[in-house]
């Protein structure tokens, strides 16, 4: 096993994975929410990233836009428990309200997903999330079962706020 896996550094500028698999950005419209995304690949000097910016609204039982990396192709599952966590470089607009979600085959409903915070970091700064920090939302299972892993998203949710959150490299640690 390698120490680090990449997923992305998005230094391709096509959307594509270093797994290659495609990012794939939705919101709580998905449901019948009211909140808005964009999504795109920018360049700032020479670095490289993915903006995810929005407005999430609590209107209509909303409440998240999202970016999401599924990991296995054809949707299958990636076995991910020889790693630790999740290492992001990032920065955030706001405390609170960001975060990475997981999915494995575990979770059968699309609203079922495990979830970390995000702390705040306003200027580029790097997030190491071990797997013990996340936690099951609206599924029976406490902990992701790591050998069936389907998919990591970056979030913003939970209020109503204008987010904007920039990822410059994601990887398994």
């Amino acid at each position: 096993m390698a120490e680090e896996l990449l997923l992305d550094d998005f230094s391709d500028g096509n959307g594509m994975s270093a797994i290659g698999t495609q990012w794939q950005g939705f919101t709580d419209r998905v449901m019948g929410g009211r909140s808005d995304m964009d999504v795109r690949l920018l360049k700032e000097e020479d670095i490289f990233f993915l903006r995810m910016q929005g407005s999430v609204s609590l209107e209509n039982n909303g409440g998240f836009i999202q970016v999401r990396l599924v990991l296995g192709e054809g949707r299958g599952s990636f076995d991910a428990s020889e790693y630790s966590g999740i290492r992001i470089k990032y920065r955030t607009t706001r405390e609170g309200g960001y975060y990475l979600h997981l999915r494995t085959s575990q979770n059968r409903f699309p609203w079922a997903h495990f979830a970390a915070p995000l702390p705040n970091s306003p200027e580029w700064g790097e997030a190491r999330i071990p797997w013990s920090a996340f936690e099951g939302q609206l599924t029976p299972f406490n902990t992701p079962r790591l050998d069936k892993m389907t998919s990591i998203a970056v979030v913003a949710a939970k209020d109503e706020f204008s987010a904007r959150i920039d990822v410059r490299e994601i990887s398994l640690y």
